[in-house]
């Protein structure tokens, strides 16, 4: 697959979204907000998608005498040719929790590094994928690196390559031109983009080869080199909903409580929430009820090391019940409450919640 149209990326925030009545819950209890993020990984090759502080210091024109200097922003810089998966690499930085910049004029980069180092510590990691979109990109790439290196400025170069079978392969499976070849075949385009990449391939400090990658594959390599000795986090958004409002459009998993009795048939009960200590306490008083909680925190384990192992690091699980305000609720609450015990950073979101 070739690369996509220039698209600005910026670090995406670890939670699904919260729309319209929804109330989210962190697993203190408190009340968030936090905007969509989810993304489908698809495709088969690895083009379809497509640290650690390095202790430097650097003086910001707005330092006033007497203040900290503040820390240069880990830099790297992905690069290659198009389809080979700099798409692919950039996101699962991203998933690592890297400030990505897509397709920024080489020219920027400083002033990118500068902003970060200005905003005391919240862009730690940048990530910026640079490619033959820029216009004059040797000559900018070359005065901005040559600027990096006088500010003393740590980075690295990721270089993603690929055979042109695979490239001409991925760029016929999406029906798009390669962006230099002009009137010409495809082939022309990869020939003029090889040759104008030789001089910053040879400058790479990592070079990976996608031509037998999937995206798969290729994630856990970008993994083993920035992921460094942590496993990959796996974030988790619980989600109650009622089956009247309809299914939840981002949910990987979905599990039913309609098999419960309904607290809204207790007149003492209908009134409140699954967030209610006494409707919690009849919900899993429910035959079936505490069992059902424990094997699905089993099956979700064994659900979490498969996402793990695939670079996966995002899950929704949607809990329903008939209004989404009692069973599902309740369920959601305890599930969430287990698996942030295992140290999966965990949100609930109740969708449905005050809509009756």
């Amino acid at each position: 697959m070739t690369e996509h149209d220039a698209q600005p990326t910026a670090q995406r925030d670890q939670a699904h979204n919260a729309t319209g009545d929804d109330v989210v819950r962190n697993d203190a209890g408190q009340d968030t907000s936090r905007p969509d993020t989810g993304r489908p990984d698809t495709g088969q090759d690895a083009g379809q998608d497509t640290g650690q502080d390095n202790g430097a210091q650097v003086s910001t024109g707005s330092e006033t005498a007497g203040a900290p200097e503040a820390a240069i922003p880990e830099l790297v810089i992905i690069s290659g040719m198009s389809g080979a998966g700099r798409s692919t690499a950039a996101k699962c930085l991203e998933d690592l929790g890297w400030f990505v910049v897509d397709n920024l004029p080489p020219a920027l980069i400083p002033t990118m590094v500068e902003l970060g180092a200005r905003s005391q510590g919240n862009v730690a990691r940048i990530a910026v994928v640079v490619d033959v979109r820029g216009r004059r990109f040797f000559d900018n790439l070359r005065e901005s690196l040559a600027d990096l290196d006088t500010r003393g400025v740590t980075r690295r170069i990721v270089f993603l390559e690929s055979s042109d079978e695979a490239l001409v392969r991925r760029f016929e499976s999406v029906r798009r031109p390669h962006p230099l070849q002009g009137d010409g075949r495809i082939v022309d385009g990869i020939a003029a983009e090889r040759e104008l990449l030789r001089e910053l391939r040879g400058d790479a400090d990592l070079v990976i080869d996608t031509s037998s990658l999937n995206v798969h594959e290729l994630r856990a390599k970008m993994d083993a080199q920035f992921a460094g000795e942590e496993e990959p986090e796996l974030r988790a958004t619980v989600m109650s909903f009622g089956f009247k409002y309809g299914l939840p459009v981002d949910a990987d998993l979905v599990a039913d409580m309609r098999f419960l009795p309904n607290p809204h048939w207790v007149p003492e009960l209908r009134p409140y929430t699954g967030v209610n200590e006494e409707v919690a306490a009849y919900v899993f008083n429910q035959p079936g009820a505490k069992e059902f909680l424990d094997r699905y925190a089993e099956l979700l384990r064994l659900i979490a090391a498969g996402y793990r192992r695939e670079g996966k690091r995002y899950v929704t699980i949607a809990i329903g019940c008939t209004g989404g305000k009692h069973r599902s609720v309740a369920m959601s609450e305890k599930l969430a409450a287990r698996l942030a015990a295992e140290g999966v950073e965990t949100v609930v979101v109740h969708r449905d919640m005050g809509r009756e």
